[in-house]
């Protein structure tokens, strides 16, 4: 039956088959495909829509693996017939995703071999490109990406194409698609964005919903989970997709062109709605996101369900905070009486400096008072002078230019009077925007002279720490940033060469300040922050969620060095707030130019925690100016973030018995005394020849005199409370705008927080 090797051949022709032996294999490999084709086409069923229509929920636990929230489930499901289902949507859907839907037969093969190759290299899949691929695609709640389960759906697809009609295949896609807002199908979708029937969505309106498919996490304007998901980035991609669908749909023929010339205004979409409460919806976006990031799943697969997902949230914690914010704010805020305390928010994170843990955090108000971005997660609010310790960590590490990349000592002297002028590495002032010299800003205009770091720290006088920046080298800034933990993608673009970087125009979350600080509590050892401990699905763990493992950010002693630096900010300066709190403490307080955010950081061995305040602009999303926020002239960090960090810290430590004291610290670095001539402030009759004449420009601060002691002092009233006169606070770092075609100016001589340009300098490091 089979002469192989063949008989009566020798050498090589009796290894050599015959074509007989070639032809037999052929057509006995087809078959056996063919065979195993028609298993496997009579083993799968056709899914029902009622049943994939269906999800699970996903749970979440505090801690102490006590459940904190479920979500997703049986929720916000309705199945329409074909008949309800407008024709808009169907053509949109049939433009945009699949515009042979009515021909094809069910599959795409060119898709299916990518996947498969993509699958075998290891790589990322690509789904299905048909709408019946797709409809297949979601019976499956497990979303694996394995070849059984495409082989699978690929058998599922071709026996849908063959048993259904099209029109019954596209509405099955329709009635068990993801929509965001926890939206399965047209009709949840129709009620979650337009809070109407399926049956009476506009055209403008079906043509939103298709255009939410293409991914809802980044096209619900919402917002999703990730940073490229913000609402404004979303927003901005579903009007693009909008329109282009419209015009898609012209060019496929599902659409005249005179009704696309009258579609053009895009629909005006229902308030979000949510039923979580509290600090809930913003703790589980953190985990969800988390979690997809770990797990390598997509938004949407998440919200499939079926997951247990286990944080890293302290219950009583968690509640602690939400406390600390609610007892300022109230005190604080009197939206009724004063237009300044509207739309004021705050933001707070909580790690554990061991571990890199989440322990708390605040967002908001709440999912169910519509409040839907997380202020502890936020990338767009300036730290101010929180960045200080940064640039003094880095000069503790790489040195200066002048000590030749050995250590510098927090002794070290520099020049602190107002408006100093700023020089590079060679020792030639740094030009500003006008082609004059530029000069740094301090909050006020007392003459410091020649001041240690450690004094500059202590009252965050700016000129020292805008020149120390530039001796560092921005380049050496940016790396310990990144050491401990300061996402790249925060620093501030716009001045990320200038001199105003070493002020803290970037704008890192709550989160990442609070573990960034959390690297000197630590000793120099850092740790990735995380949320999730581990996550079970099926009953089985899911891989990927270890703990992160410890780095070494810094030498242990320039770590300690900076904790003994921020303990004298907590005993003697801007942050005295917090100085008779009762247990061992180290932070550092911000304010930004125009009072647009103030901020504390601060820390023990057990707890790092972040706390930020801000005003918005509700309609165009920028950041407002809190001058007169609480009938007070100016907000400071050593304020009212500060009181919301001792709130908050008093009863969070009791769980850890007696708090842990912070390491010795030794000597470190050399102290460098050579400082420039102290700048003479100029005075009204020099001419601009001699000085130039400092220019407001809308970023300028203006600082209000402290009051006279007959005046009577208002329990969040700073300026009152204040000895040193003004420089409470820090303001470091001028605020960026947060849309990308805006541009700052700035005048020679700075603003407050070194908002002028300052040129572009060289340098090692810089």
């Amino acid at each position: 039956m089979i002469d192989y090797p063949r008989a009566g051949k020798y050498g090589a022709a009796r290894w050599m088959p015959s074509w007989r032996l070639v032809t037999g294999a052929f057509i006995a490999f087809m078959g056996g495909l063919v065979a195993a084709a028609g298993i496997g086409y009579a083993l799968v069923g056709i899914p029902k829509t009622q049943d994939t229509a269906l999800a699970q929920n996903n749970v979440f636990y505090w801690s102490n693996n006590k459940q904190m929230a479920a979500t997703g489930g049986q929720t916000n499901r309705q199945l329409v017939t074909d008949a309800e289902i407008p024709r808009e949507i169907k053509d949109a859907v049939v433009s945009a995703e699949n515009a042979t839907f009515y021909e094809d037969r069910g599959v795409d093969p060119a898709g299916i071999g990518r996947a498969i190759f993509n699958m075998a290299k290891g790589g990322d899949t690509q789904g299905g490109s048909t709408i019946t691929q797709q409809f297949v695609k979601n019976n499956f709640l497990s979303q694996e990406q394995t070849l059984s389960r495409k082989f699978k759906e690929l058998f599922i697809s071709i026996k849908v194409n063959q048993k259904m009609s099209k029109d019954s295949i596209l509405a099955g896609y329709l009635n068990t698609a993801y929509y965001g807002r926890n939206a399965y199908g047209i009709q949840a979708a129709a009620q979650a964005y337009f809070g109407v029937e399926a049956t009476k969505l506009t055209p403008e309106q079906s043509v939103f919903l298709a255009a939410v498919l293409k991914g809802p996490n980044f096209y619900n304007p919402d917002g999703g989970v990730g940073a490229n998901a913000s609402p404004d980035l979303n927003i901005k991609r579903a009007k693009e997709r909008w329109s282009w669908i419209l015009d898609r749909m012209v060019s496929v023929g599902r659409m005249g062109a005179a009704d696309r010339a009258k579609t053009t205004q895009f629909p005006k979409l229902k308030k979000q709605s949510s039923n979580l409460s509290g600090q809930s919806g913003y703790l589980i976006d953190i985990a969800k996101e988390y979690v997809a990031k770990k797990a390598g799943l997509s938004p949407e697969d998440l919200e499939k369900g079926g997951y247990r997902i286990y944080t890293t949230f302290d219950k009583n914690k968690v509640n602690d905070l939400a406390k600390a914010v609610d007892k300022t704010e109230k005190k604080f805020l009197d939206p009724k009486k004063r237009e300044k305390d509207k739309n004021v928010q705050f933001g707070a994170a909580s790690v554990d400096p061991k571990s890199g843990a989440i322990v708390a955090l605040y967002g908001g108000a709440g999912y169910n008072k519509g409040h839907y971005s997380n202020n502890a997660n936020t990338l767009g609010v300036p730290v101010g002078s929180t960045w200080k310790p940064i640039v003094m960590a880095a000069a503790m590490k790489y040195g200066t230019y002048e000590t030749a990349g050995k250590p510098l000592s927090p002794m070290t002297k520099y020049n602190g009077n107002d408006l100093l002028v700023i020089k590079d590495q060679n020792g030639e002032p740094i030009m500003g925007d006008n082609g004059k010299p530029f000069r740094q800003k301090n909050l006020g205009t007392k003459a410091w002279g020649d001041v240690t770091l450690y004094k500059a720290m202590e009252q965050s006088i700016n000129g020292p720490f805008a020149q120390l920046g530039i001796d560092v080298g921005l380049g050496n800034t940016r790396k310990l940033a990144q050491d401990i933990g300061i996402s790249p993608s925060s620093f501030d673009k716009g001045n990320m060469n200038n001199v105003s970087f070493s002020l803290g125009t970037s704008t890192p979350s709550a989160i990442r300040m609070a573990d960034a600080y959390g690297s000197f509590a630590n000793s120099g050892i850092h740790y990735e922050p995380y949320s999730v401990t581990k996550v079970i699905k099926d009953g089985v763990p899911v891989k990927g969620f270890e703990p992160p493992e410890k780095q070494n950010a810094m030498e242990s002693n320039v770590a300690n060095s900076m904790t003994d630096i921020l303990q004298n900010v907590v005993k003697n300066g801007t942050a005295k707030k917090v100085a008779d709190i009762g247990f061992p403490a180290a932070g550092k307080t911000g304010t930004t130019d125009e009072n647009k955010s103030a901020w504390f950081v601060g820390y023990t061995r057990e707890l790092s925690t972040a706390v930020t305040l801000f005003r918005t602009d509700p309609d165009k999303g920028k950041l407002l100016s809190m001058n007169g926020t609480g009938g007070v002239p100016s907000v400071y960090g050593g304020d009212i973030p500060a009181q919301i960090w001792r709130d908050y810290m008093i009863p969070a430590m009791k769980s850890f018995g007696t708090p842990e004291p912070f390491p010795a610290a030794e000597p470190v670095g050399e102290i460098v005394n050579d400082t420039p001539t102290p700048t003479v402030v100029p005075t009204p009759t020099e001419t601009q020849e001699e000085s130039p004449t400092p220019t407001p420009t809308p970023t300028v601060t203006k600082t209000t005199p402290p009051p006279t002691p007959t005046e009577t002092c208002r329990e969040f009233d700073w300026q009152c409370n204040n000895d040193n006169g003004g420089q409470n606070g820090g303001n470091g770092g001028v605020t960026p705008p947060p849309t990308p075609t805006e541009t700052e100016t700035g005048t020679s001589e700075g603003n407050t927080n070194g908002n002028g340009n300052g040129g572009i300098f060289g340098g090692p490091g810089g």
